[in-house]
């Protein structure tokens, strides 16, 4: 079947991204094909640091936008060496592309040496549509995953829902954790992030958890923009700390979350967080009991924090 193809990697799937990916579906609703985006299985460029994983790409990518089919090429040493051509003529060959949709500043094949001119010259030759997507910007900022690792990292999360059009995510599998949490009465999930991924700096956040139900998986992320309906899973209010945990002598980076509401087994399940606002840095205590009284606080600062702005 025809085909048309949004190029990127889309790391994050912000509102850049947004626009190549709103573009695609139209056209495929226009001309009765389907759509599809490509993306690599590993960062194709020298920063391997990650907003997120392949498997997040794909929840954003059909959850938020719609898309039908999402590619997803290993980027591996023979790929690295293909000519700009011959990734086109595969393109083409095998997923059926009919139209390509691209960014402003895309760059394909061996060296980079295919850009968006080319890619709109080739196209027009071999009687292939081509759209190419100028760049987002948002109060003066070009809006780009580069950018938003900074906000993340800084633990801007807020502010990088403007950039992202959603909230900053992160999908895993709960694993087994000291049980800490549920010594001191509020048990929490924890997800052991790939070493890749960029994560928020180390402190405490309110966030939205969704959690797929025994055996199944959040395969969509419902968000305020987005009308996504998720399938076999709930949704909770929460507390996120990423760090250490210094008060119990941790040393590796966790994320750990308490879900209001939430009563049963977590362990083996999938849950994808939602980071909205910053509340506090991570820190460490005397004691347990204090750090029992600072926990109910941040519980208190996260749901008032919900129940004021509505999200």
């Amino acid at each position: 079947m025809q085909t048309v193809i949004a190029l990127g990697f889309f790391d994050g799937v912000h509102l850049g991204h947004g626009d190549l990916l709103a573009r695609t579906v139209a056209v495929a609703a226009e001309r009765g094909w389907r759509s599809a985006a490509l993306t690599f299985d590993r960062s194709p460029g020298k920063d391997g640091r990650l907003l997120s994983t392949v498997e997040d790409r794909i929840r954003l990518i059909r959850g938020l936008y719609g898309l039908e089919d999402v590619f997803v090429l290993p980027f591996s040493e023979e790929f690295m060496h293909l000519p700009w051509q011959a990734f086109l003529e595969l393109l083409v060959r095998e997923h059926g592309a009919a139209h390509l949709v691209c960014g402003w500043d895309y760059r394909f094949g061996w060296r980079g040496l295919g850009d968006a001119e080319t890619l709109r010259g080739w196209c027009a030759a071999h009687g292939l549509g081509c759209d190419v997507i100028p760049p987002r910007v948002i109060d003066g900022v070009t809006v780009s995953s580069t950018y938003l690792k900074t906000l993340i990292e800084a633990g801007e999360t807020e502010a990088a829902i403007r950039y992202y059009g959603h909230p900053h995510t992160m999908c895993g599998t709960v694993q087994p954790g000291r049980h800490l949490g549920r010594t001191l009465g509020f048990p929490t999930a924890n997800l052991l992030p790939p070493p890749e991924l960029v994560l928020p700096r180390d402190g405490v956040y309110a966030v939205r958890a969704t959690l797929g139900e025994p055996g199944g998986q959040a395969m969509l992320v419902p968000t305020e923009n987005a009308g996504a309906v998720a399938h076999n899973v709930r949704r909770y209010k929460g507390v996120c700390n990423v760090g250490t945990r210094p008060t119990v002598g941790g040393h590796r980076r966790t994320v750990e979350t308490w879900l209001e509401g939430f009563e049963g087994d977590l362990y083996g399940r999938e849950l994808t967080l939602e980071f909205f606002r910053f509340l506090r840095p991570e820190q460490s205590f005397p004691d347990l009991e204090a750090l029992r009284a600072q926990v109910e606080r941040d519980k208190t600062a996260a749901l008032s924090y919900f129940d004021q702005t509505r999200r």
